[in-house]
């Protein structure tokens, strides 16, 4: 087969594919592959090409041996690394590479790992708490009914905790697997949060925040799943109660629809703000990953799982709107929700 005859036929295929011929060249190339490996492949020997130790040493083994070989290849798409899995094999006498894209495959695995390893954290340090007074009430403190009275209470709140770990995870478990389906009830906004500030009212005035609500009378529907976007309001209200409460007031704002860009189409903008402390600019990025924390502490004991924002994420995802974090070191944090108004055809 010809030399442009081969190169007709690898350009054809969809995969990265590389050709190094007889004389340790690169004998022929496709767009995939140059997109992995850079331009002006044609020609070049196949150590300058690839420039990397485990694809070229399984060159080199292919050559000698004729055994195909699997080798990884690692790069970078931007500010992304990439991943690939190279096979190498013998085409008469030349060496074919293919290279297939690993990335998102190795993404998921990492998070899969994480998460394991967040839960398990998560979940020892109250166990290895209740196991500790457990022991402590069978021995020393058998007797002591003061003793004993405060480690119970320690030890409800430790069970408490799991619990509200597990309820989040089952939230999370079921939020994604809907993810993909819009919703479409009509949900009248204004109803819905009076009814979460209504409902939150205990705590904050046990926190001493004061949570107003500011909307025109005009009424605001969107489609959506009442309970999900109350569970979304609810986190976010409560978020601000509990971590802007130094500012002593929040306040949640309904606008009315408007056209908005990123969302191509008219949507609803809710706004949450609180007058706190705020968020230092590098934690923002980061607010809805799964188990993140600004303050490890003071999350714990406010009863935080660090799991909230990223439920909230993945209900606005499922809504197909968008979530915003603004916020200013010293002068609070504002969080903005934009629900679209129309209802899918």
């Amino acid at each position: 087969m010809t030399t442009e005859r081969i190169a007709t036929v690898i350009g054809a295929l969809p995969i990265p594919v590389i050709l190094i011929g007889p004389d340790d060249r690169v004998r022929a190339a496709n767009d995939a592959v140059t997109a992995i490996l850079g331009p002006n492949l044609f020609g070049k020997h196949y150590m300058t090409a690839v420039r990397q130790p485990a694809v070229i040493a399984a060159i080199a083994e292919t050559r000698s041996s004729g055994t195909a070989r699997v080798t990884r290849f690692t790069g970078r798409d931007g500010a992304k690394d990439t991943t690939y899995r190279v096979a190498v094999a013998v085409a008469g006498g030349d060496i074919a590479l293919t290279f297939e894209d690993q990335t998102a495959a190795e993404a998921a695995g990492q998070m899969r790992r994480d998460f394991v390893a967040n839960v398990s954290h998560e979940l020892r340090t109250p166990l290895t708490a209740l196991l500790g007074f457990i022991e402590t009430l069978k021995g020393a403190a058998r007797d002591d009914a003061r003793a004993r009275d405060r480690f119970l209470d320690i030890m409800e709140n430790e069970a408490n905790r799991m619990t509200r770990l597990v309820d989040d995870l089952l939230s999370l478990s079921r939020v994604e697997e809907d993810e993909r389906v819009r919703p479409l009830a009509r949900t009248d906004l204004g109803l819905l949060l009076s009814s979460v500030i209504k409902g939150l009212e205990p705590q904050a005035q046990a926190a001493k925040v004061l949570v107003t609500l500011e909307q025109d009378g005009t009424e605001k529907v969107v489609p959506g799943d009442v309970g999900q976007l109350a569970q979304v309001f609810t986190n976010l209200v409560e978020n601000a109660i509990k971590y802007g409460a130094s500012g002593g007031q929040v306040i949640v704002t309904l606008k009315p629809p408007e056209m908005h860009a990123r969302l191509r189409g008219e949507a609803v903008q809710v706004i949450i703000a609180d007058m706190g402390a705020g968020i230092a600019a590098h934690h923002i990025p980061r607010l809805t990953e799964r188990f993140y924390r600004v303050d490890n502490h003071r999350s714990r004991e406010v009863g935080g799982t660090g799991l909230g924002l990223a439920i909230v994420k993945h209900i606005i995802n499922r809504h197909r709107g968008r979530l915003v974090v603004e916020s200013v070191e010293g002068e609070g944090t504002q969080v903005s929700v934009f629900l679209p108004t129309a209802t899918p055809s």
